[in-house]
């Protein structure tokens, strides 16, 4: 179950919690394939399952931006905010990509908020930790730094 926040003063007063772990999330063709249709990035090591197999990770990898594109459904699993007008995303700071994520590999997202500051008209934005972690891999698929405004 998710954590609820209802409206600002309970955002506000979430700065510095950890929210856990999401459920992990297998990486298939399927799913590479869709995103490479939607983004139009076609690169064989994505796409094509022969040459990647003779490539450096012998099999396809996900995009990077795929994963990242999952933050905010996975952190949805960890935190659901009520009482609200709007919720805006507002940005990513400081993306990075360590570990390339193969087909058939599964990635979840690890969450905190680092701080959640006042914004004009009486909104707040809140700044989070997302570190997507790759199953059975020392070194995470995706770190970055997420940016939301809430609204009354």
């Amino acid at each position: 179950m998710p954590l609820t926040a209802h409206g600002i003063p309970e955002i506000l007063a979430l700065g510095g919690r950890d929210l856990g772990r999401s459920q992990w999330k297998e990486v298939t063709q399927e799913l590479i394939d869709a995103y490479a249709y939607v983004s139009g990035d076609h690169q064989w090591i994505h796409t094509d399952a022969a040459r990647a197999a003779a490539g450096p990770y012998g099999r396809t990898i996900a995009h990077g931006f795929m994963v990242l594109s999952w933050g905010i459904p996975m952190f949805g699993e960890l935190l659901q905010v009520t009482g609200v007008g709007r919720a805006l995303n507002y940005g990513v700071n400081r993306v990075r990509h360590p570990a390339p994520v193969p087909v058939g590999g599964r990635v979840r997202l690890h969450a905190r908020v680092t701080a959640v500051s006042e914004v004009a008209r009486g909104g707040v934005q809140m700044t989070r930790a997302f570190t997507f972690e790759l199953e059975g891999s020392g070194k995470p698929a995706c770190v970055a730094e997420s940016l939301t405004h809430f609204y009354p």
